[in-house]
């Protein structure tokens, strides 16, 4: 299937075969529904998280719909995992209120993952920040209940050296490391794009 990509380098994009993609608007998704269908492993969420008013990114454009923490705050997350972990992106003046969110939908922080962004040469990519240069973004791992069925620990690193892509694409490494923890797991992603398609995941966005 041929996806014409929008915000993609190159110009057209094949969705992997085994994925399963729902465009739909998050705020008013039939998420019961799902919930019926399908209790997930791991749930992965890139919020587009409303930037603070003094513009952090000094004239870089931002290419997406940012959001209010309300509507973040209310979407049903505790009913799509009963085990399992939940895996959140977070910018610097969020830190508060995602672990606010975790502790809402039942979770407890147990972990953080750190992305050095790095450019083709594997140097440093450092970008605008008010008041120090940033070359990395932080992923919260929270955990729920009980360890998936065939949980495997310590497998993985906490940080992720990788090439820094389109604006607000996340590296594949965060992905694997997700399927090395939980192998052939229940996998969601929610905010996603269609860079995100990724085989055996269910992908929800606005943006697919």
């Amino acid at each position: 299937m041929m996806i014409v990509a929008n915000e993609i380098d190159y110009e057209e994009f094949t969705a992997p075969e085994w994925c399963i993609p729902i465009k739909a608007n998050v705020i008013d998704f039939e998420w019961d529904k799902l919930a019926s269908e399908c209790q997930f492993d791991a749930i992965l969420m890139d919020p587009p998280w409303q930037l603070a008013t003094h513009a952090p990114t000094r004239g870089v454009a931002i290419a997406y719909q940012q959001l209010p923490d309300q509507f973040i705050e209310e979407l049903p997350i505790e009913k799509l995992q009963k085990n399992g972990f939940i895996f959140i992106w977070v910018i610097n003046n969020k830190y508060v209120k995602a672990f606010e969110l975790m502790k809402k939908w039942g979770y407890t922080f147990v972990d953080d993952i750190t992305w050095v962004k790095q450019t083709v040469n594997r140097r440093m990519a450092k970008g605008h920040g008010y008041y120090l240069q940033h070359a990395k973004e932080t992923c919260l791992v929270g955990k729920k209940g009980e360890d998936p069925v065939g949980c495997k620990h310590s497998i993985s690193s906490d940080v992720i050296y990788s090439v820094r892509r389109g604006q607000s694409q996340k590296p594949e490494e965060l992905y694997e490391m997700i399927e090395e923890l939980i192998p052939n797991g229940k996998y969601l992603e929610i905010f996603g794009r269609k860079n995100n398609l990724r085989d055996y995941w269910v992908t929800i966005g606005n943006e697919l």
